[in-house]
């Protein structure tokens, strides 16, 4: 087995490094966690790097579907900020991959060349007040009239909403039956009438602000069904494909960023810090701590980016998927917490990033199936092992 990265994926996370450093200083990381401001004009220079398209076929304009190399964009970008990362898996991966794997011909053709210039942006409508967890219990409703959709219901912690071009809406659209057989995804624009955005405020993840969202007999032509005829009543199926998969890969290689981030800067503070006449890097207690930091993430890494490249390749992968997100989302949790406590008060307040690191580290075992859904699913799904 060959653990080294290829060159074109070196290659990406010198480009993205540079890119960091001048379009994302910490200053300005920070003042857009502050005012929870998604600062569009670096998303645009973003786009230009052309990694809004590692999702996408040639074909379409972009570079073709890599999921190693996705993962290496959220990762170096989360390094620094939250604000950039979580719009750009909202492109590339909530817009790109769900309109590859589930549009219509016409639907790609107009859409995927948007995700591409970093013009398109999605914001997942799955959760609601009742349906977390469980999303085939989703009550939002959908209807045809003639060749429109209303649709009717509301939706929570929706992120980024106020910032998308469409709200992707899981919505229930057939009779009480087959509850696995009911249900859709619809594009709705989030300027139609009839759409109310709330933003709920949170600890972290700032810049795609999370909100509320109601729809109150808002209309969509019928167009805006995600598949067509063919994905009416069949959305459920769009949910469960390898999307599903990689969503918990985007979220495990969130906090692969950030704990790197949060490895790196408690590192350097501890052999600059003193302490009765001597560095605090000199204490074998604060140099146990950073090597259980290292070797967490590490582990964390290696465990990800296996399950990136079983996803790449099209193999089932929902154990791997599972256990990367669990643990690489864990770990980040582990890791911010500790880079806070060597850090010592500073760590709690916010002139240091360490402040927001922890901030942004507790969400991520909550977001994209909870840690208690993923261990579910791997015993679950385990069962050949038993």
């Amino acid at each position: 087995m060959n653990f080294t990265e290829p060159d074109h994926i070196r290659q990406l996370r010198d480009t993205l490094e540079r890119f960091v450093e001048k379009e994302m200083p910490r200053g300005a990381a920070a003042d857009w966690d502050k005012h929870n401001h998604f600062p569009r004009e670096v998303f645009d220079k973003l786009a230009r790097l052309g990694v809004m398209g590692l999702t996408v076929p040639e074909s379409y304009g972009g570079a073709g579907r890599d999921i190693l190399a996705t993962m290496v964009v959220i990762e170096e970008l989360s390094r620094r900020s939250l604000a950039v990362s979580v719009p750009y898996i909202m492109s590339a991966c909530y817009a790109g991959m769900n309109l590859v794997e589930c549009a219509t011909e016409a639907q790609k053709a107009e859409l995927l060349p948007k995700v591409v210039d970093g013009s398109l942006v999605f914001a997942y409508g799955w959760t609601e007040p009742d349906a977390g967890a469980d999303l085939a219990s989703v009550k939002t409703r959908a209807e045809r009239v003639g060749d429109s959709v209303r649709i009717n219901g509301a939706k929570r912690f929706c992120s980024g909403a106020a910032i998308s071009d469409y709200i992707y809406a899981l919505v229930r659209s057939g009779g009480e039956g087959d509850r696995y057989k009911n249900l859709s995804m619809i594009m709705i624009p989030p300027h139609t009438k009839g759409v109310t955005i709330t933003p709920i405020e949170g600890l972290g993840m700032k810049g795609a602000a999370t909100t509320d969202v109601i729809f109150d007999d808002v209309e969509v032509p019928f167009d805006n069904v995600m598949g067509g005829e063919a994905g009416w009543n069949n959305g459920w199926q769009m949910i469960v494909g390898s999307g599903l998969d990689v969503e918990k890969l985007e979220v495990a290689a969130i906090g692969i960023g950030i704990a790197r981030a949060a490895l790196d800067d408690a590192w350097a503070y501890a052999g600059e810090r003193q302490q009765f006449g001597k560095t605090i890097n000199h204490y074998q207690s604060i140099q146990h701590k950073l090597a259980d930091m290292k070797t967490q993430l590490h582990a964390a890494r290696l465990v990800l980016y296996h399950a990136a490249w079983m996803a790449n390749e099209h193999q089932r992968c929902g154990v791997e998927t599972s256990m990367a997100k669990l643990f690489a989302t864990e770990t980040a949790r582990s890791v911010a917490l500790e880079c806070q406590t060597i850090f010592g008060a500073y760590g709690y307040v916010k002139d240091f990033d360490a402040e927001r690191y922890v901030r942004d580290a507790l969400l991520l075992p909550i977001i994209g199936g909870s840690s208690a859904v993923q261990r579910n699913n791997i015993y679950k799904w385990s069962g050949a092992y038993a």
